[in-house]
């Protein structure tokens, strides 16, 4: 049912889907103060493909709360 969802989607806004879930995914492995730079280059991978997700329907983009492995104590 998802891929049939997906082919409908335009290629701007699946190659955005992909991005968005590929930068949560390695933000996730991302801890620790050496691991600084590349939260913020994913953090703007993320804003980017949010941008291109919220022009098509805002449903579908990430939010921060919504990933609890970005939720840390640690300082950013």
């Amino acid at each position: 049912m998802a891929a049939l969802s997906a082919a409908q989607l335009p290629a701007p806004v699946r190659d955005a889907v992909t991005e968005a879930a590929d930068a949560v995914r390695v933000y996730a492995a991302c801890r620790g103060p050496q691991y600084t730079e590349a939260r913020q280059l994913l953090e703007a991978r993320l804003r980017a493909a949010n941008k291109v997700l919220a022009a098509h329907n805002p449903g579908p983009t990430v939010r921060w709360a919504d990933i609890p492995t970005l939720i840390t104590k640690e300082e950013r």
